[in-house]
């Protein structure tokens, strides 16, 4: 349910940056999502075209960019990205392993007219 959240805060920042650019339309909203971010994608677009309507984003559209997770090994210090699990770093097989990306959600950008 947290996709509902995060939706109306995508729906928000577009709405005062298009306001802010004195658009009149929003074209496309696009967003990075992580990974590991948790978020699913097809509950974002379903709660967005409920709440775009009658707004100057009736017809936007969005489109997401997926960030690969990151890793690094804190043994050796490399730095990896892998779907594996367990994750184990391919340079000196340590499980001894942080996340560095793939965990956000953000607005990349907006196009307006």
């Amino acid at each position: 349910m947290h996709e509902l959240a995060i939706t109306q805060s995508i729906f928000d920042i577009a709405l005062e940056t298009a306001k802010s650019a004195q658009a009149k339309k929003i074209t496309s909203i696009n967003i990075n999502v992580g990974e590991l971010s948790g978020v699913e994608t097809d509950c974002i677009s379903f709660y967005f075209d409920a709440l775009k309507k009658d707004s100057i984003a009736e017809e936007a559209v969005l489109n997401f960019s997926l960030e690969p997770a990151e890793l690094r090994c804190r043994d050796c210090q490399a730095t990896f990205k892998t779907k594996d699990i367990p994750w184990l770093c391919p340079g000196c097989r340590s499980a001894s392993i942080e996340i560095t990306g793939g965990r956000d959600c953000y607005v990349d950008n907006i196009e307006v007219e």
